[in-house]
């Protein structure tokens, strides 16, 4: 190795351990430093303190409803042979109707031939009901006519008894036999006049209830027949359901059968929408009608809208997740409306308990214990230094203090203990 190389590494090894020194220097400078500072754990670790109303609320979970809605289902069908209806039209899925506008039709054929079959069977019973009439009608004349006959052949007979005084005993016998004859025979007429009027009468009652029956089976397949088409009821946006298609959820469309009472359409004014939320037993107690509530869409987290408690359900459901717990179903009215805001969307309720104006206000994560006291830690010259405090209120995310902090003061936020005054 020549002099002139050793004195070159020699340099540069010189160069490597100033720099090293110098790093570690700095290194040492910037503990130093953020060792003056709170241990926050974030860089904007710092709050300045102001004056704003504090808001204590709860934070409620439900779904986006209408107030105003109506489904419209395939109709159940009345009588025999009531299988699965095939769509012939549907009304386009998102658009808007109008009461009385044409949203479900089904095939209507079946219908209009059951309601033809019936309708010639009934004319065809009323045929036979009037030819029936007619024919008791000229039976009960030949009848009467009988007893007519029968009642004047007693009164021959008894003239005929008359002259008995003046004839011989074997004429006498005759005459009595043939009056005996003439009242059997009308006492026999008498019995089955009235046999035949009651077997006429059930014979025409039988036809009138087949009739009645006909009539009744006309009616409803008629009646089938209308409820093919189906007009809306309300007026709104129409919402096209979903049914299983093999092993997926897919809209349902013309042409596919469905069954009696499959839901098809939902018809939703929304105009008028709440969120149907539920509430359990602990927080259930601090909600009352008429309280405010920001509703926010989980779906939409830049949209929110002003509410209002409508209703709470006075008595509570078992939860699912335990016997011993109670929910209670809380209605929230959404004021105003958006496209986006529609059923079935998944939302986020907080409900307004009690609001404080001009209070000061602090975020939660810039309190710590100390003990039995409740402390904040102030900014003082390049330092923070510790500082007790009384809470008035707590919220999920903020405390209203009551005393021991003015307004302008800067803290630290995310404190997790207490930390030495720097002057």
């Amino acid at each position: 190795m020549t002099g002139k190389s050793f004195l070159t590494r020699a340099l540069g090894l010189s160069a490597a351990v100033l720099i090293l020194g110098g790093a570690a220097a700095l290194l040492h400078a910037r503990q130093a430093s953020d060792a003056s500072k709170p241990a926050t754990g974030r860089r904007d670790n710092t709050f300045k303190v102001v004056r704003c109303d504090f808001v204590r609320s709860v934070r409620l979970s439900g779904t986006v409803e209408a107030v105003q809605s109506t489904t419209i289902s395939a109709p159940r069908l009345t009588g025999p042979n009531t299988n699965s209806l095939v769509l012939t039209h549907l009304v386009q899925a998102g658009s808007t109707v109008s009461p009385g506008d044409l949203i479900v039709e089904f095939d209507r054929q079946e219908q209009i031939k059951n309601s033809l079959d019936r309708r010639a069977e009934l004319q065809d019973l009323d045929q036979q009901i009037a030819k029936r009439e007619a024919q008791e009608r000229a039976a009960r004349a030949h009848d009467d006519s009988e007893l007519s006959l029968a009642e004047s052949a007693i009164g021959r007979a008894q003239l005929e008894m008359g002259k008995n005084e003046l004839l011989p005993k074997i004429n006498v016998e005759k005459n009595k036999l043939a009056l005996e004859q003439a009242e059997a025979t009308l006492k026999q007429l008498k019995a089955t006049y009235d046999l035949k009027r009651r077997a006429a009468e059930a014979d025409i009652r039988i036809l009138k209830i087949r009739r009645d029956r006909s009539a009744n089976a006309e009616r409803q397949a008629a009646s089938n027949a209308d409820r093919m088409s189906i007009h809306a009821p309300i007026g709104g946006m129409a919402v096209v359901k979903t049914t299983w298609k093999g092993n997926n959820m897919a809209d349902i469309q013309e042409g596919e059968e469905v069954r009696a009472g499959v839901p098809i359409v939902d018809i939703v004014n929304p105009n008028a929408m709440r969120v149907r939320a539920r509430v359990n037993q602990a927080d259930v107690n601090e909600l009352r009608v008429g309280q405010t509530v920001r509703v926010g869409l989980d779906a939409y987290p830049a949209l929110s809208f002003d509410g209002r408690v409508a209703q709470i359900s006075p008595l509570g459901v078992t939860s699912v997740l335990s016997a011993k717990v109670r929910t209670f179903i809380v209605l929230v009215d959404v004021n105003g409306s958006h496209p986006n805001l529609m059923p079935d969307l998944s939302a986020s309720l907080d409900v307004t308990l009690a609001r404080t104006e001009a209070a000061i206000v602090v975020p939660r994560d810039a309190l710590h214990q100390n003990g039995d006291r409740t402390m904040v830690r102030v900014q003082r010259g390049s330092g923070f230094e510790d500082r007790a405090v009384t809470i008035a209120a707590l919220s999920a995310h903020e405390a209203m203090i009551g005393s021991g902090l003015d307004e302008g003061a800067v803290i630290a936020r995310n404190v997790s203990a207490p930390a030495r005054r720097h002057e």
